[in-house]
């Protein structure tokens, strides 16, 4: 596995591009526009998202997604869930069949509910598709910090592939055989981290954020057990080590949009100034009609809906959540 191609040039396809080089793999990052590629080619710094990271002559910027994927033994697809079917058909006739693919998307598709990894089958063709989460954030990735992620998939010789092409030492993979629940929750924290921007900006502390965070996880365990996935998966790095993450790190998106929120913004307004995609709140509305459909109940994930979406107080979901029907803790 040397010849890599990668589709989205945000912050995790380019901080991908810096390791996948940094281990000796020729790289081509494609970029949607051919001025966006012009401008990463003669600048070899990515400025919107990764200021102040040169990127090395290992990796070739095209607008070519022929060039990029014709030769590649794997294809990354780093493009937000909101834009990835539409983008992936709009390529789908210079995608070569077969060639396996790593999805680094956390979201689901609001309109049909579906992972990136199907979404990536249905638009391309059938193949191999792995998912790569866990606690990674571009920004210390793309520096060469220490970090630990998990590489997912049903075909375990592909997620052993990605895991020694990418692991070195600064990186360390582990292999997990439960595609469905690393997927989800890679999707579900980031609604979390929206959760707890919102206790931040009401200025509440370590105890409300402790106690929101540890049953959050109890709601992405139950939803992912629900669609298939397996309950230990969020007790790892896809699911509590992301969480933290999310919910503590300066980096973290979502947690800066529901901080915001909380402070008394409008999501409009606050949206409106980000230069970076927040998947959580996409994945807030899908979640939110899903788990409806599952008969799955979500009441952290309902209170960040309602505030998000139908005008609804944060103080007043905190309450709604603190004047629930008391139970036990290891109620489901």
């Amino acid at each position: 596995m040397n010849r890599i191609a990668i589709l989205g040039t945000g912050g995790m396809g380019t901080a991908l591009a810096l390791l996948f080089a940094a281990r000796g793999k020729s790289v081509r990052l494609w970029a949607r526009s051919p001025e966006q590629a012009s401008r990463l080619a003669s600048d070899r710094e990515n400025r919107r998202h990764l200021p102040g990271v040169r990127l090395p002559d290992l990796v070739e910027i095209t607008h070519d997604a022929g060039l990029a994927c014709g030769e590649a033994d794997l294809i990354v697809a780093a493009i937000p869930s909101a834009f990835l079917r539409a983008t992936l058909e709009s390529i789908a006739d210079r995608v070569p069949g077969g060639t396996p693919m790593l999805s680094v998307i956390k979201g689901i598709e609001t309109s049909t509910f579906a992972r990136p990894s199907r979404i990536l089958v249905e638009t391309l063709g059938d193949r191999e598709a792995a998912i790569l989460s866990g606690p990674g954030h571009a920004e210390e990735l793309a520096r060469g910090l220490p970090a630990s992620m998990v590489v997912a998939g049903t075909s375990e010789s592909l997620c052993v592939a990605i895991r020694d092409a990418l692991s070195g030492d600064a990186l360390r993979l582990y292999t997990n055989r439960d595609p469905v629940g690393v997927e989800l929750a890679g999707a579900l924290k980031n609604v979390l981290g929206i959760a707890a921007g919102i206790c931040e900006g009401l200025g509440f502390g370590d105890n409300a954020k402790a106690a929101l965070l540890t049953r959050g996880l109890v709601e992405m365990a139950r939803f992912g057990t629900a669609l298939g996935g397996d309950p230990s998966t969020f007790q790892g790095l896809a699911g509590i080590g992301d969480v933290i993450t999310t919910c503590y790190s300066p980096y973290g998106r979502n947690r800066a949009v529901g901080r915001a929120v909380g402070e008394g913004r409008s999501l409009a307004e606050v949206l409106g100034g980000m230069v970076n995609v927040a998947e959580g709140v996409p994945t807030c509305r899908s979640l939110y009609h899903l788990s409806r459909a599952e008969g799955v109940e979500m009441p952290i994930s309902d209170e960040v809906h309602r505030i998000l979406f139908e005008g609804k107080s944060p103080r007043s979901a905190v309450a709604a959540l603190m004047l629930r029907d008391p139970k036990g803790e290891r109620s489901t």
